[in-house]
């Protein structure tokens, strides 16, 4: 195992602090990965970052996956998180509505989810209420559409100059 902690006891106190926030967790390729209440995000981080025992300090990435299929969950918020004392790896995972894309902001607690935060927006449309600078940091400022969403195609099917069998179809 890669840290001292068992991965069911993570689970066990987190479940105990947070209750039904904590939905479900898995270990895909020994990674813990917990899925939360989009509500209970900011409340989640803060304990496993504050946490004396657990020390969860590092936030080593955020992002969006879009699933059109997930009827009332499509976007996929995923937070990954690192106890670099303990050598410990944390998924969380939270979905939200497409037509309602918020979740809190977690800027208060690692600066470094500014820039990440501002990206996810930027690609996907998910708001973080509360973020000191909610704008485009990729893309140009007058789209009115997120390039990530699967509910764009990848390239124009109109265009002549590709020649389809060069690229394997």
């Amino acid at each position: 195992m890669e840290n001292n902690f068992a991965h069911e006891t993570i689970v066990q106190r987190l479940t105990a602090e947070f209750g039904p926030s904590v939905l479900s967790f898995e270990e895909p390729y020994g990674l813990l990965t917990i899925t939360v209440n989009p509500v209970a995000v900011h409340a989640i981080v803060a304990w496993l970052k504050n946490d004396a025992t657990l020390q969860v300090s590092f936030l080593t990435n955020l992002g969006a996956v879009h699933y059109p299929d997930r009827k009332g969950e499509e976007l996929a918020l995923v937070y990954h998180l690192h106890s670099l004392v303990n050598n410990l790896r944390v998924r969380l995972k939270a979905y939200v509505p497409i037509d309602r894309p918020e979740i809190e902001t977690i800027t208060d607690m690692y600066a470094g989810a500014n820039w990440m935060e501002r990206e996810t927006y930027d690609f996907f449309g998910v708001i973080f209420k509360g973020h000191p600078n909610l704008v485009r940091i990729l893309n140009e400022d007058t789209m009115n559409y997120f390039p990530m969403r699967k509910e764009y195609h990848l390239e124009d099917a109109t265009r002549e100059d590709k020649d389809d069998r060069f690229f394997g179809r």
